[in-house]
């Protein structure tokens, strides 16, 4: 498949291109800049110029693709939504692959284990993910598939590099609320997989919680941080009005408890992880001190 990839140079984005390669697809990966173009070029992927908020170039381009994997945000509803309601429209009619990259803030506190299809209550960040999750999934003559991946890790960066950060430059590793609630979360190789096999075999309408294993508290979390980046474990709890001083709604997303099952992404497409989890790679992985 031809196959245009946004954010390609992100993390997501970056794991998901090299999985789709390796997989024996062409990959172009959308460069906003001559930085990102040579990024892409030094990796063999053939850069292809667009930005998300030019709409009308957007659509342009994907007229001789097979399929879209989307994993670029601004992290702003007034540019991304327009920007997929673009490429979604340009594809209509098509049947053509779009997969949409969401994630589970979207379900809010879960109350115990869900999966995808439990009601949402996103967290305020991520309010008008919904909509544009909808727009994927209900564009005519487009294979809309939604993914809503944990919190991500591996290859030393992410968000759980900010919990070594801070082990590192305070000898403690600061996390955000209480630390008794849990983070779903996924390896970046893994996602990545699944997103290959999204793309390859999911059906129109298909949404899949990406997670691996049970869910981990936080405060675990971050002890192991602590440890792979010498601070002995030390840890430190961030109460949440403080956080929310700097931090905004991503103190809130970051203090959410959540629990999944991935039983779908399983039984639908076969995936099954095989990466470390998450309190090894802190402890002994990438982000371990050498």
């Amino acid at each position: 498949m031809k196959i245009l990839v946004t954010g390609a140079t992100g993390y997501i984005g970056g794991a998901v291109v090299d999985a789709l390669k390796h997989a024996g697809h062409q990959v172009l990966g959308l460069a906003r800049s001559d930085d990102a173009r040579n990024k892409l070029t030094a990796r063999g992927i053939q850069a292809v110029a667009g930005d998300l908020a030019d709409t009308k170039g957007l659509a342009a381009l994907v007229k001789d693709l097979d399929a879209v994997v989307w994993t670029a945000t601004t992290n702003s509803e007034a540019v991304d939504a327009p920007a997929v309601a673009a490429v979604l429209d340009a594809l209509k009619g098509t049947n053509k692959a779009f997969v949409y990259t969401s994630g589970v803030w979207v379900h809010g506190d879960t109350q115990g284990v869900v999966t995808e299809d439990s009601p949402l209550a996103a967290a305020a960040l991520v309010a008008w993910r919904p909509a544009v999750e909808q727009r994927t999934l209900n564009t005519p003559g487009v294979r809309g598939v939604v993914i809503r991946p944990g919190i991500v890790y591996g290859r030393a960066v992410g968000i759980p590099s900010m919990l070594t950060a801070s082990a590192k430059q305070d000898g403690a590793a600061r996390f955000v609320g209480t630390g008794e609630n849990h983070w779903p979360v996924v390896f970046v190789e893994d996602l990545a997989d699944l997103y290959v096999r999204a793309v390859e075999k999911a059906p129109a309408g298909t949404v899949l919680v990406a997670v691996q294993g049970p869910a981990v508290k936080l405060k675990d979390i971050a002890q192991a941080a602590s440890e792979g980046a010498g601070a002995g474990g030390k840890t430190v709890a961030w109460p949440l009005e403080e956080a929310r001083k700097q931090f905004g709604a991503f103190a809130d997303a970051l203090a959410l408890d959540q629990r999944f099952s991935a039983q779908k992404a399983q039984a639908l497409l076969g995936w099954t992880p095989k990466g470390p989890g998450i309190i090894d790679e802190l402890r002994s992985g990438s982000y371990a001190r050498r």
